[in-house]
């Protein structure tokens, strides 16, 4: 069982001789931890989650760390921007960040077990945890909920750039590999011989020559396109077969390597069948019938008009914010949805989080619904300040608000480059109840 937390003294030290960088450092973690023990919900709420990594311990030890040291420390990992080996690294040599985890007295947990607890707490605690930071910010007066901006961007997947041929190797390589790894397991379990050497070279040449604009070349890439699509068909049929055989062998073994394979098989196949499709048929496959990874397959295709960037593989965003920059609100969505939907929403969820609606709703030309819908919105807000055509920019009050607006995407930069937000580095979707 892992105890919630316990008592210990922390900050013993003066500040008085240190640099004033140093004395503004420390100050920001005792603010946070003054934070955090003024709301004690925040700590019952994770630890419910980190429970679960205590349960099942037949001798009834409890666990070495509180939840509340895991707690902590994941925080100086957030903060600091490490990975979680140099967090931990950073922790145990720093007397100070061990007060702050209070963990003066015990040695630094491993960075393997950091990134478990980390994984352990679910999107809706971390959810919770922003809500009741929220309604303690407009308790403490530091943030006024009244007006707020919203904005969406996108948050790209760590994937490379999709290319259908690149997509058939990623299948062909994934698929080879796994079934020679059960050929050795057990040999004549794949009796099939695979000439990966071979498939790799008609996707080199596809890579290659598909920008030339001779019509011989393009020729000799269709005709590889098809080779490659057949062979590729061809090693996921035997998959399949494969799959259905030795999915509940008695061998382990052969049993996991065909479980893992069949968790790739859906995608392979919609990866074949799209490109018979856009480049032997000649067909225009709608990007919601596409698959954009073997190895993260919710990606989306998202288009938003940006010059530098006209498209993007990931999944869209939004946040809400104050302007005090605390972000009072934000969603991840699983399938994108146009701007204009999300602003009653924006306004419901605000209401149900500080039991009043915003006076203030700034937000871009996007978030404009249809004339009917807005009328409807504009008697939920004091001010709807979003405009809906270049007119609108003459009202003084409007242009003020949009100016306004402008700063969230000051915020959503900062995400981007100092909170890693550019790429997401984490594997699969994890969303939200309802989502």
């Amino acid at each position: 069982m892992r105890r919630k937390k316990e008592a210990v003294l922390c900050f013993e030290s003066s500040d008085d001789e240190l640099p004033k960088v140093v004395r503004d450092y420390r100050a920001r973690f005792r603010a946070i931890s003054q934070v955090l023990d003024d709301n004690p919900e925040i700590l019952t709420a994770v630890h419910g989650d980190l429970l679960k990594l205590s349960e099942g311990d037949s001798q009834g030890r409890e666990g070495d760390f509180t939840s509340e040291n895991i707690l902590r420390a994941l925080i100086v990992q957030d903060m600091e921007g490490l990975p979680f080996r140099e967090a931990v690294i950073r922790i145990g040599g720093d007397g100070f960040l061990q007060d702050f985890a209070r963990m003066r007295k015990k040695a630094v947990m491993d960075y393997s077990f950091l990134d478990k607890c980390f994984l352990a707490i679910r999107p809706e605690t971390w959810r919770q945890v922003n809500e009741l930071l929220g309604r303690y910010g407009v308790e403490q007066g530091a943030i006024n909920p009244k007006v707020i901006r919203t904005d969406t961007t996108v948050v790209e997947s760590n994937i490379h750039y999709p290319t259908d041929s690149s997509l058939l190797w990623d299948s062909w390589r994934v698929a080879a590999r796994l079934l020679e790894r059960a050929r050795k397991i057990v040999r004549k379990s794949v009796p099939h011989r695979f000439h990966s050497r071979k498939i790799k070279g008609l996707y080199l040449n596809i890579t290659r020559y598909m920008p030339s604009k001779s019509e011989s070349r393009q020729q000799r890439v269709k005709a590889a396109f098809r080779t490659l699509i057949e062979r590729v068909e061809g090693i996921v049929a035997i998959a399949g077969d494969f799959c259905k055989e030795y999915r509940s062998s008695n061998n382990p073994e052969l049993s996991a390597v065909a479980l893992q394979l069949q968790a790739y098989l859906p995608s392979m196949q919609t990866v074949a069948a799209t490109a018979r499709r856009a480049n032997v048929k000649g067909e225009t496959v709608p990007a919601s019938a596409r698959v954009f990874s073997l190895f993260e397959p919710h990606t989306e295709l998202i288009q938003r008009g940006r010059r530098q960037k006209p498209v993007e593989f990931g999944h869209k965003v939004l946040l809400c914010e104050t302007a005090e920059k605390f972000i009072t609100d934000y969603e991840v969505y699983e399938k994108q949805q146009p701007d204009c939907d999300l602003t009653q929403p924006v306004i419901e969820r605000h209401e149900k989080l500080f039991g009043e609606r915003p006076v203030v709703l700034a937000a871009d030309k996007g978030f404009c619904p249809e004339k009917s819908k807005f009328e409807e919105l504009a008697k939920l807000v004091g001010n709807l300040a979003i405009p809906r055509r270049m007119q609108d920019f003459m009202d003084k009050l409007l242009a003020s608000c949009q100016a306004f607006r402008a700063g969230i995407e000051g915020t959503i930069s900062g995400l981007k480059r100092a909170f890693r937000w550019v790429r997401c580095f984490f594997r699969g979707l994890r969303v939200l109840p309802g989502r």
